[in-house]
């Protein structure tokens, strides 16, 4: 199985669809699990869109730290050890996908998970998010209860998060 479908296999049996087939969201209300605590690196150079997301994502219980640029975002992953890469691909200076690269090519780094969230949405960008090694490839906008249901089914795969 792909990166990408595997990650898209953690969420997709559990999504709601519309009449195109497109999820939209997922059953019921996600519960809070403050047990699956993750260390979240949040890459965004709109930081507006970086501080809300770190917001959400540390009111669900994970540790979030944030980077708006790709220097950032290597040098924080490399200190921080992090669990998710949460990664725009359009950074300014250096694309997500060669901060992809870089964070892959760390061998403490091998189990970190990186998930595109970006605006790049056609089959050449995923394909490019592949090859970077990028193992989920998300359009914004994407929805809270999708990424929470990712987060959470990450942490169980991970024995609770750290």
């Amino acid at each position: 199985m792909a990166p990408d479908e595997t990650g898209q296999a953690l969420v997709a049996g559990r999504c709601r669809r519309d009449r195109g087939g497109h999820r939209t969201s997922l059953p019921g209300e996600v519960a809070h699990n403050r047990e699956v605590r993750l260390r979240v690196l949040v890459v965004d150079d709109n930081a507006d869109v970086a501080e809300t997301l770190g917001m959400l994502l540390s009111h669900w219980g994970h540790d979030v730290k944030s980077a708006a640029d790709g220097p950032t975002a290597i040098e924080t992953a490399a200190a921080q050890h992090p669990d998710v890469v949460l990664l725009d691909i359009g950074l300014p200076g250096m694309s997500g996908y060669e901060v992809a690269e870089q964070i892959r090519a760390n061998p403490a780094l091998s189990d970190t998970v990186l998930v595109a969230m970006t605006g790049y949405g056609q089959a050449e960008d995923r394909k490019r998010s592949r090859q970077a090694g990028i193992t989920l490839h998300l359009v914004k906008p994407v929805e809270p209860p999708l990424l929470q249901k990712l987060l959470s089914s990450l942490g169980e795969a991970r024995g609770g998060g750290g």
